[in-house]
């Protein structure tokens, strides 16, 4: 009897060996829509996303129609923007977005596919603590764009107030961006390039404070390229939208060729 038990201790040992430790209990199974998503809900009070990602997973795997698994989809974008994962945050809104065009949420998946573009940040953003207008300009634009697709579509949407306050904070920042680029162009004597900078300025962002300095710096790169039709276009230009201008006041240059000292002086402390 005793060369039998050992036998079948080794059998089941053996046993062990091949087919490995016990998977993990499902906590979920048998259990309704309503409760798991309860149990991701808990999950993400108790701020363990990771959990509650699990959760959410499972209930829309099992149940994949209905309003639970619709909500979970969502409930799982705010998960990973809450983890700060605007990667995985932007597809599962996307995602959202897709199969769930008319759902009285979908608003909400364009603001929070915004809001992780806006904040998100690289290592060596974090470390030498850049500002906003000297970061790669395309998550910029994305989470601009993002924000304009929610407020054109959706205008009576709770978000819409706060989206409209991040659009117009990322336009000055993108426009702060372009002419950045443009003054770098100017100190390196690639006028027209910095031209183009300002144009742009002009063309997709003509409600920031940075239309102003475009200009002065297009009448800078004109005059030193010899253009003079242009560079007298564009100072009518600067005098009827900015009149009271520094550069069209007291102590206005009265020499054409010293227009790029006075951009230089505005510009470039």
């Amino acid at each position: 009897m005793k060369y039998i038990l050992i036998l079948m201790f080794a059998l089941l040992m053996n046993g062990c060996a091949i087919f490995g430790a016990p998977t993990e209990l499902d906590d979920t199974k048998g259990l309704t829509a309503e409760r798991i998503y309860q149990m991701g809900s808990e999950k993400m009070r108790d701020k363990d996303y990771d959990k509650a990602i699990v959760y959410f997973g499972k209930l829309e795997s099992r149940y994949p129609n209905g309003r639970f698994a619709a909500q979970a989809q969502l409930e799982t974008a705010y998960a990973h923007f809450k983890k700060q994962d605007p990667v995985l945050c932007v597809a599962a809104a996307d995602r959202f977005i897709k199969l769930h065009p008319n759902h009285p949420n979908v608003d909400y998946a364009y603001y929070l596919k915004g809001l992780a573009v806006f904040n998100e940040r690289g290592v060596i953003e974090k470390l030498t603590k850049q500002q906003i207008s000297d970061r790669d300009p395309r998550s910029l634009r994305d989470s601009f764009v993002t924000f304009k697709d929610l407020v054109t579509r959706y205008p009576n949407s709770k978000y819409a107030k706060d989206a409209t306050q991040r659009m117009v904070y990322l336009a000055n920042s993108l426009s702060d961006h372009e002419l950045d680029v443009a003054n770098y162009y100017m100190k390196r004597q690639a006028y027209l390039a910095a031209i183009n900078r300002c144009k742009y300025v002009l063309e997709y962002y003509p409600q920031t404070p940075g239309v102003e300095q475009a200009l002065v710096t297009m009448i800078s790169a004109y005059d030193l390229m010899g253009l003079d039709d242009l560079k007298k276009d564009t100072v009518r230009i600067l005098e009827t939208n900015y009149p009271n201008s520094a550069l069209l006041g007291n102590g206005a240059p009265a020499d054409e060729r010293v227009w790029w000292k006075f951009w230089e002086s505005l510009y470039t402390k």
